[in-house]
């Protein structure tokens, strides 16, 4: 049984596959090689490039727990990579998601399929923030988490090929809603579709439907795409 709240899985359940997606972004566009920080400047290096971070948090591998950056003794909301990340704590508090306002977050009762709880936390905490994603910065003990902040990073692109990969991933790690999972991430690259009962349909670029199916929970079962005669690319002269 999940220890997190329901409001929590819920958020996380809408932002899992846009966050998912971002992250393989990010991945592309930044090398992870031997890295730097400068939190009082924002930085972070990383093979040749540097970026424009927040402090999330940082999970401790020992006590198994979370802790915002503004919790921590050694920055709090005034510092400058922690203040743009208060706008998680209100949201938090309006929405009533408590591991967004807890200081410490005790994860040690997490077994699922990620590394620890905490990154479920960074991942929910990266998608209400959006930009260009976040880095897990690792130390003697445990890991930092970083936000991207930086409009050199780019935002990932819409592409239905790896929709159904995102989607089971993402349920895997949120799975309360699988079907928010698909309309959130439709909504969030501004891709019509339409909802009956047990079917989600998705135009295809050049023509074509492809559907995603679930079921009566709601869980997501398959996808099918049926590409129209005016989408098919010609196999020869």
């Amino acid at each position: 049984m999940s220890g997190f709240s329901p409001a929590f899985e819920r958020l996380g359940a809408a932002l899992a596959a846009v966050v998912l997606q971002q992250q393989e972004t990010l991945a592309e566009f930044l090398p992870r090689e031997d890295w730097s920080a400068d939190l009082t400047a924002r930085s972070y290096a990383s093979g040749g490039v540097t970026v424009r971070v927040s402090l999330l948090g940082s999970y401790a591998a020992r006590e198994r727990t979370w802790l915002w950056g503004w919790a921590n003794p050694q920055f709090g909301d005034d510092h400058p990579a922690v203040a743009p990340t208060l706008r998680i704590r209100e949201l938090g508090g309006r929405l009533g998601i408590p591991e967004f306002t807890t200081p410490e977050i005790d994860l040690g009762w997490y077994t699922g399929p990620a590394g620890h709880g905490g990154e479920l936390v960074a991942m929910a905490a990266g998608g209400v923030l959006g930009g260009g994603g976040y880095i897990g910065a690792g130390y003697d003990g445990g890991s930092a988490y970083l936000h991207v902040d930086d409009p050199q990073a780019p935002p990932a692109a819409w592409d239905p090929v790896p929709v159904p990969r995102l989607l089971m991933n993402a349920a895997s790690l949120f799975p309360r809603d699988p079907r928010l999972t698909l309309a959130r991430l439709l909504s969030h690259h501004r891709v019509p579709y339409r909802e009956t009962d047990g079917v989600t349909e998705v135009p295809l670029p050049g023509g074509g439907t492809a559907r995603a199916h679930f079921d009566a929970l709601g869980r997501f079962l398959d996808w099918e795409a049926e590409l129209s005669p005016a989408g098919l690319s010609p196999t020869g002269p």
